[in-house]
C-alpha cells in the first residue's frame, strides 16, 4: 500500500526590507488618512468646552491628515524608485503580464479567489499577476488622491509641494468638486483594504506559503519543482 509523501517546501526570500518598510508605513499612513479624512468630511462633536484652546481636536485631526499625506507622498516616490533597483519581485517588470504563462497565472488566481475552485499548477511566489495589475490601478488612484489632496491644501499652505498641484482645482471645476471626488475615492481605499486583508489570510490558508509572515520577515515557502509539475 502506497504511503503519501510528505509535502516538501523551500524558503525563498521575496520581500526585501525596503519593500516591507514601504508596506507598513503605507498601511499606517493610509489608515490615519482614512480616519482623519472621514472626520474632516463629517465633523463630530467629540469634545465640548467653553474655552477654544481646550477643544483643538479638529486642528490636530487636520494636522495628522496633512502630515500623513506628506509621508505617503514621499513613501510613494521611494517605492517608485525601488521598482527599478529592487529584486525580481519588487521590479515594475513583475507587475505587468506579457506572456501566456503569466496570463494563465491571472486566470488561476480568479479560479481560486472568486470561483473558489481547487488550486492546480504552479503559481507565483511573489505577487500574482491579478494582484499586480490591481496594485498598478491602486497606484494611479493613489496618485489622484495625492494631487487632489495637495491641491486642496495649497490654498492654506505656503509650502512648495502643495503649490505644485494647485492646477487640479480649476481643471476639475473648483474646490467643491475636488473635495467631493477626494472624499469618494477615500472609500475605494477602505474597500481595497478589507479585500486585501481577506485575500492575504485566504491565500495563506489555501497555498500555505506564509503570505502573512512574509511581510514581516520577507520569506515565503515554495513547493519543490517536482511537486509543481
Amino acid at each position: 500500500m502506497a504511503t503519501a509523501q510528505p509535502m516538501s517546501y523551500r524558503r525563498v526570500y521575496v520581500w526585501e526590507l525596503p519593500v516591507r518598510i514601504f508596506h507598513w508605513i503605507n498601511a499606517i499612513a493610509i489608515l490615519v488618512l482614512m480616519v482623519t479624512g472621514f472626520l474632516i468630511g463629517n465633523p463630530q462633536v467629540l469634545m465640548r468646552s467653553n474655552e477654544a484652546y481646550m477643544q483643538y481636536w479638529f486642528g490636530w485631526t487636520r494636522f495628522l491628515h496633512f502630515a500623513a499625506g506628506y509621508i505617503v507622498f514621499f513613501n510613494f516616490f521611494f517605492r517608485f524608485y525601488w521598482g527599478f533597483v529592487g529584486n525580481q519581485f519588487a521590479r515594475w517588470s513583475s507587475f505587468f503580464p506579457v506572456n501566456k504563462e503569466q496570463f494563465r497565472d491571472m486566470w488561476e488566481t480568479v479560479r481560486i479567489d472568486i470561483l473558489q475552485l481547487k488550486l492546480k499548477g504552479k503559481i507565483s511566489i511573489g505577487h500574482n499577476y491579478l494582484a499586480s495589475l490591481t496594485y498598478v490601478g491602486l497606484f494611479l488612484v493613489f496618485l489622484f488622491q495625492v494631487i487632489s489632496g495637495f491641491g486642496l491644501y495649497a490654498s492654506m499652505s505656503d509650502s512648495l509641494i502643495p503649490k505644485l498641484f494647485v492646477w487640479i482645482i480649476p481643471l476639475m471645476g473648483g474646490d467643491a468638486n475636488v473635495r467631493v471626488w477626494h472624499h469618494m475615492v477615500m472609500w475605494a481605499f477602505a474597500v481595497f483594504s478589507i479585500i486585501h486583508v481577506y485575500l492575504v489570510f485566504y491565500h495563506d490558508y489555501v497555498e500555505g506559503r506564509g503570505d502573512m509572515s512574509s511581510m514581516l520577515g520577507g520569506w515565503k515557502f515554495e513547493k519543490d519543482d517536482e511537486l509543481n509539475r
